[in-house]
């Protein structure tokens, strides 16, 4: 595996509307007991910076960075950061991040390792850049363990095509099962793992994720990737997204994202 991926989703809005939803409450819970006013973060991979927003509240006046690889997603971050003072932003690679040894008291990365090539590699990074007794956080879905009900013609085969895309452009998209793993391989040795789980099962929340979901196989640069690497047609997308709609209209319908999680101390 190499250090180079392709981030495979892209910033479509279908994408976007995903990250934006994400807070620290719902996406990083195994933090916010290692947060205290005065501490420095770094969140890597921060997206629209809904997780950092949170994140700046509870470390306050202490220096958030924000920082992520694609420019244009981190305007979006300063939109939702705009009432807060202690965020700055960055573009950086997590492969090679441009801050001295032993910087920040947290680390944080959430859903980024999923995406890069080498996450052995993006885990030392963090490690190098935490100062010593701070703690590196990351949480990854884990694709692999993901559920729903009922399975309608069309949503069996929306996972087998995504798995081709992500491992095709360098990602793993069962990263969640492997933190602890690659963690240990980038040389932690105090290591708290756990897990939670997105759950979605009202009818607002099913008609948004199959959009999120649904939607990005045909609109975003996941269908793109698709038809290029000869992995689905056009017209199988489609059949894909009529199978997402058509979850969601069921009233029983329900869908569960199993996430790794870990805490590691430097």
């Amino acid at each position: 595996m190499t250090a180079k991926a392709t981030y495979t989703h892209g910033h479509h809005e279908s994408v976007l509307s995903a990250h934006q939803w994400r807070t620290v409450e719902n996406s990083a819970a195994h933090l916010v007991g290692h947060l205290r006013p005065g501490l420095s973060v770094l969140d890597v991979g921060c997206g629209p910076g809904t997780i950092t927003a949170g994140i700046a509240e509870r470390v306050a006046p202490g220096r958030v960075v924000a920082a992520d690889s694609a420019e244009t997603v981190l305007d979006e971050a300063r939109r939702n950061t705009a009432a807060l003072d202690n965020v700055v932003f960055a573009v950086a690679d997590v492969h090679a991040l441009d801050s001295p040894d032993g910087t920040f008291d947290v680390v944080h990365a959430h859903q980024v390792l999923q995406h890069v090539g080498d996450p052995v590699r993006a885990l030392q990074e963090m490690r190098r850049v935490a100062k010593p007794g701070g703690i590196v956080a990351v949480r990854e879905a884990d694709f692999g363990t993901m559920a729903w009900y009922p399975d309608p013609p069309g949503m069996d085969a929306w996972l087998p095509i995504y798995y081709k895309v992500a491992r095709g452009n360098g990602g793993e998209p069962d990263a969640g099962r492997r933190l602890v793993s690659w963690a240990r391989a980038a040389g932690f040795t105090d290591i708290t793992a756990s897990a939670s789980a997105w759950c979605y099962a009202t009818p607002q929340e099913r008609e948004w994720w199959s959009e999120s979901w649904g939607g990005r196989l045909i609109r975003s640069s996941v269908a793109d990737h698709a038809v290029a690497g000869g992995h689905a047609t056009r017209a199988e997308l489609q059949r894909v997204y009529e199978g997402w709609k058509a979850w969601a209209a069921a009233e029983d319908g329900w869908y569960s994202v199993t996430h790794g999680e870990l805490v590691c101390r430097v």
